[in-house]
């Protein structure tokens, strides 16, 4: 997409980022589209825009029309997580509810395992466009599946919209994301745009805070914060979040401009993480009737130890490499959805779990947004400084160019032979810019482990004894 649609690194982000956005924007209003419309018409409708919108990704010609249409895709794909998560855990007692997570978790696992490894592999055989035109016929299968099984639930007469809130929480993350995704290209706090993007991210995020605990009924409902297990898990789903997707962002790029791997190795890769996400998953599936803390700790930690595996990444990097941290990152993930929902829903009273969803999934998509957009901020940030650092020592008088063995074909006496220097100080000084913000997400990962250790979870109430007769 890079080359076709002529975007620099931190431009075809955007494809990513503004669609997470999007996404992040629109989940809090599934709780009132619910109740105003059905679940069932709403998922029929959201299923109905997500699949056209997808097709329609797959048909743009430029940058702008394609980031247009993945903001549309996200708006329409955005209660669609929530409002299944919500119908599975309202459909079983809460006894059930790590059996039905788990099951649920594994369907949503089969669209990274599968997604990275065939849309690798069509898109080097034909074109990145097949990437969203294969998920067209799942979207139509999704709709049939929606048409005949999901029933139109308890529906509120009167509903309004709290517009100041929900107006005030979007322009507050867009400034925000905004900002993050065009402060490097802009020399931050230098551009005009991005200080007015600050000045207006605090404003929105004053205003929606302030109606919040004033208001009548406002946007979100501020009972849900009076939950401390809640909040907790909130802040862990928000660690997850900025852990989730931020090494297949930052994989392909690496892979493919500094290795020059072709796009089907690039997506068996990325599939080797929905194979670790999926065993995670198989594994809760049988490991869930213990302490979801437990498993918290354990995924929070092999998610550490595979941005650790990817620090250690050199210019050589080779594909078992690879294969091998994604694996742990999605081993680490697995563990983590079954848990971060018991967790975060164990002492919330089942009236609020439609809102509650919302939030959980709505920090989510933030936390991954935000993430992505700072590594990508820190690789060209520290590919630029470090690139500096290097060409310092590139000069006629160094003394390695009057060592053959160590100058090998490299010269400085032609332009040919200068250019091919600096296009390899640039490689590495990219190189090193990779490395800096797989620490960075080492790092992340380690800030969640103190939050698990506050979690108090509610002692399931054992049945009566039966008396003998």
């Amino acid at each position: 997409m890079q080359g076709a649609l002529s975007a620099t690194q931190d431009q075809i982000a955007l494809v990513v980022t503004f669609n997470i956005v999007a996404t992040a924007v629109a989940t809090p209003t599934t709780g009132w589209l619910t109740a105003r419309f059905g679940q069932r018409r709403v998922l029929l409708t959201c299923v109905t825009l997500f699949t056209i919108a997808t097709l329609m990704c797959g048909f743009s010609d430029s940058l702008t029309t394609l980031v247009f249409f993945r903001v549309l895709q996200g708006l329409c794909g955005a209660p669609l997580a929530p409002l299944s998560q919500a119908i599975v855990l309202a459909s079983y007692p809460q006894s059930k509810h790590g059996t039905a997570t788990s099951i649920f978790g594994m369907g949503v696992v089969l669209g990274p395992l599968i997604a990275p490894t065939i849309g690798g592999y069509l898109s080097e055989e034909y074109s990145w466009r097949w990437v969203f035109f294969m998920i067209v016929p799942m979207g139509m299968a999704s709709l049939l599946g929606c048409w005949v099984f999901v029933a139109d639930g308890v529906r509120a007469a009167r509903i309004r919209l709290d517009w100041t809130g929900f107006l005030a929480l979007s322009v507050a993350i867009a400034c925000f994301q905004l900002l993050l995704d065009r402060g490097e290209r802009n020399s931050w706090l230098e551009s005009t745009e991005i200080v007015l993007e600050i000045c207006l991210a605090a404003l929105c995020f004053y205003i929606f805070i302030v109606h919040t605990f004033t208001a009548d009924k406002p946007f979100l409902n501020p009972r849900l914060f009076l939950d401390r297990n809640f909040v907790l898990g909130m802040s862990l789903t928000l660690v997850f979040g900025l852990l989730n997707f931020t090494p297949m962002t930052l994989l392909p790029g690496l892979l493919q401009n500094l290795r020059g791997y072709p796009d089907g190795i690039i997506g068996l890769l990325l599939g080797a993480r929905g194979a670790g996400t999926l065993l995670g998953f198989c594994i809760l599936f049988f490991g869930n009737k213990y302490d979801p803390r437990i498993w918290l700790v354990g995924g929070f930690t092999l998610q550490g130890a595979s941005g650790w595996m990817m620090s250690q990444f050199d210019i050589n990097v080779t594909t078992s490499d690879v294969a091998i941290a994604s694996f742990v990152q999605g081993l680490g993930t697995g563990f983590l959805w079954v848990p971060l929902t018991l967790v975060t829903f164990n002492t919330l009273s089942p009236k609020l779990f439609p809102e509650g969803s919302s939030i959980f999934h709505l920090l989510r998509n933030i936390g991954s947004s935000v993430h992505i957009s700072i590594s990508v901020a820190l690789v060209l940030h520290s590919a630029k400084v470090n690139y500096g650092y290097l060409t310092e020592a590139v000069t006629p008088y160094a003394k390695a160019w009057q060592i053959p063995s160590a100058a090998g074909a490299w010269n400085t006496s032609s332009l040919q032979g200068m250019a091919h220097v600096s296009g390899e100080a640039q490689r590495q000084a990219l190189m090193i810019g990779y490395i800096n913000a797989f620490y960075f997400y080492t790092l992340t990962a380690v800030v969640a482990l103190p939050l698990i250790m506050m979690v108090r979870m509610k002692k399931t109430p054992s049945p009566p004894d039966k008396k003998k007769d």
